[in-house]
């Protein structure tokens, strides 16, 4: 704890937001792909290798983190962060660039997989909830902040910009951080080669999901990589269970009361990530807005999460953890399916209000779900708790892009334009919002997965 808890949640806060703030790269994709020249489906690489190296990366640093502060590793992830963000901002070429993306992904596994124990390291154990609900409204508002924030750097100064802005953000954070508490460093061992494996599993596991969304990439490609991340993670389980400190224990996941949560954000953020994904061709091609109205009407999700946030935490209060989460989940769902029922001459207030139902529904679900696995984990162990909840969202959100891509297509077979996209865009969402829902009440029959109280 620190006599100034929120200046700390402050800088927190400040840090975490460089996570979000990448959204605004999305906005400056045409401007670089025109710059180096590619292929569209080369640019994909810029978004995937940033992913796959954080990704892969997220829970052996919330491990370092435990073990030799989560301050420092937090400090060495706001600097590696501004320097690759330097780096992406004035590469040469092509291949410069993404090993500057790569290092970008670097930083933010160190940085965001201690953002969760070091804010609730500022507050008392009872005050834990409010810390993560305080962490999510600042992610929750650079997310809104960033799309917007995208359009401007590039209209006025170009693509480069969107990387530039954050490296001032990133050296105050740093410059700041030392406000924040710094526990002595751990005297327990850490577990190299299981962090490899582990490392090697994620890493293995994201890229077969990335490669089987790729057409040009034979299918062999992705089956062998799926084999190879699954081969390595019996490896890991069977050596953790020798292990006096691995970095996360499998044997937590036996337990429905833990298991059943994880797995419901991970389909929670896939099912969520069809309004990144798709409504952004919904709201152009289909209702005519322009990219600044369909700005803000995508905006509007972020917002209902910015609403959620401190919801939950006062739900959790009143609640409990697991009834908090269950409803986010639940409302995440019925705001999604409805927008599988809209068409042309659905109004955009609608759509709109649908959006705002559903993000709120994040909200709730993402403070209650971090706040179950930080409470079920050790408080030793509190970064691997926060790093767990950042990589299921990862792993919702890059299954999302192969899934919702097939989806789509499968539900515009044989009809083409304007209809077709219409089709494909109603069936994903009554198929990722309906199984969101049908996962949660099939849940509800599992033994204690949400009656334990926390």
């Amino acid at each position: 704890m620190t006599k100034h808890p929120l200046i700390g949640l402050a800088i927190v806060g400040l840090g975490a937001s460089l996570a979000p703030l990448d959204i605004a790269v999305n906005v400056a994709l045409p401007a670089i792909t025109a710059h180096f020249q590619l292929a569209l489906s080369d640019v994909q690489w810029l978004i995937i290798c940033y992913v796959l190296v954080y990704g892969s990366l997220m829970l052996v640093c919330g491990k370092l983190g435990d073990l030799f502060g989560h301050r420092l590793i937090f400090r060495v992830g706001m600097l590696i962060s501004a320097a690759a963000c330097a780096a992406c901002a004035a590469a040469p070429d092509w291949p410069l660039f993404l090993a500057a993306r790569a290092s970008q992904g670097v930083g933010t596994a160190l940085a965001i997989s201690c953002t969760p124990a070091l804010a609730t390291s500022l507050y008392p154990e009872s005050a834990r909830t409010r810390a993560l609900a305080g962490l999510g409204i600042a992610m929750s508002l650079a997310s809104v902040i960033g799309p917007f924030l995208g359009g401007i750097l590039v209209e006025l100064w170009g693509w480069p910009a969107v990387y530039w802005v954050r490296v001032p953000i990133a050296l105050t954070t740093l410059g700041l951080s030392g406000l924040l508490p710094s526990p002595k460093p751990s005297p327990r061992p850490f577990d190299a080669m299981g962090a490899g494996l582990l490392a090697g599993f994620m890493s293995t596991f994201l890229l077969s999901i990335v490669l089987s969304q790729r057409r040009e990439a034979p299918a062999l490609w992705a089956l062998a990589l799926l084999a190879t991340s699954v081969a390595v993670l019996v490896v890991y389980v069977r050596r953790a269970r020798h292990v006096a400190e691995p970095i996360i224990r499998p044997g937590l996941f036996a337990d429905p009361a833990f298991a059943v949560p994880n797995i419901l954000n991970v389909l929670a953020s896939l099912a969520g990530f069809s309004i990144l994904l798709l409504t952004p061709y919904y709201l152009v091609n289909v209702l005519k807005l322009s990219a600044v109205a369909s700005g803000l009407v995508l905006a509007l999700s972020f917002v209902g999460s910015l609403i959620g946030a401190p919801l939950s935490a006062r739900l959790v209060a009143r609640i409990g953890q697991r009834p908090t989460a269950l409803a986010g989940v639940a409302v995440v769902g019925l705001g999604l399916l409805p927008l599988g029922l809209t068409g042309v001459g659905t109004p955009v207030t609608l759509v709109a209000v649908l959006l705002l139902f559903q993000g709120v529904g994040h909200g709730l679900l993402a403070v209650a779900y971090t706040d179950i696995v930080t409470a079920t984990l050790e408080v030793r162990d509190r970064g691997v708790g926060g790093s767990l909840a950042q990589l299921t969202r990862t792993l919702g959100t890059v299954s999302a892009a192969a899934l919702l891509t097939a989806l789509q297509a499968a539900g515009a077979a044989g009809v083409s334009g304007v209809d077709g996209f219409l089709a494909g865009y109603r069936y994903a969402f009554l198929t990722v919002g309906g199984g969101l829902l049908l996962a949660l009440v099939l849940s509800l029959a599992i033994p204690r997965a949400w009656s334990r109280r926390g």
